[in-house]
């Protein structure tokens, strides 16, 4: 994937805003939003920030996805969310002041626009419309974690697995899921060495189909009843 086909991204054109939480703007709320934002392209693994960095705007999710994650005492990743396109990134430190409390690092090649952090604020503050998305949408998300931590923390690791699988399966939607061992690993919450075990057996179950790295869901249905869901 070329550079060049990183540049010059449009708000008028793009695919992403439509289902984004600018995808109400007026025209003239777009050719804003046009203005103020800057596109850069992201390499696999480069960092769009760290925790503890102070937010200086947002980043919106054009092209590719975006893992966001915690470190634990011993260095180890925890994946809280992956992104996709479309999705609004580090919108949430804002309104606090606070650092970041979370890291985000492009899992792809990708493309992801900034908006500064007073370009982003000034929206909010003139466009009722969009303030009232992002309240909903902090809302939506607070009850969504709960809801999320509390049911993972009392299922076995390969209920776990299954319910991420479905997660990552709405994420990429028709593509086949492309994550590391390690990142899977990290995002389900267990060893990389049990999570290389879990995909063996639910291969074998009839769940899914391994293609070197990638991996494919055969039987959702199935991975639906044993997520508990």
């Amino acid at each position: 994937m070329s550079d060049k086909s990183f540049k010059h991204v449009s708000c008028h054109n793009c695919e992403a805003r439509k289902d984004s939480l600018f995808g109400s703007f007026c025209d003239n709320h777009v050719d804003e939003l046009n203005e103020q934002k800057s596109c850069a392209y992201y390499k696999k693994n480069q960092g769009l920030f760290l925790d503890g960095s102070f937010p200086r705007g947002v980043f919106c999710l054009n092209k590719g996805k975006v893992k966001i994650f915690t470190r634990g005492e011993e260095g180890k990743e925890q994946i809280i969310h992956i992104a996709g396109e479309g999705e609004i990134i580090g919108f949430r430190s804002m309104f606090s002041g606070d650092p970041y409390s979370v890291s985000a690092t492009a899992l792809e090649e990708s493309n992801i626009c900034f908006i500064a952090k007073e370009d982003f604020l000034n929206m909010i503050d003139t466009n009722a419309s969009f303030r009232n998305g992002i309240m909903r949408e902090l809302s939506k998300e607070l009850a969504e974690r709960a809801v999320f931590i509390t049911n993972m923390a009392q299922k076995s690791v390969r209920e776990r697995l299954a319910c991420i699988l479905l997660i990552l399966k709405d994420i990429y939607k028709e593509e086949e899921i492309n994550l590391t061992r390690e990142d899977l690993a990290n995002y389900v919450g267990t060893a990389t060495e049990t999570l290389i075990r879990l995909l063996k057996d639910f291969k074998e179950e009839g769940f899914i189909e391994i293609h070197t790295r990638k991996l494919e869901i055969i039987n959702k249905d199935g991975l639906i009843r044993l997520a508990g869901n």
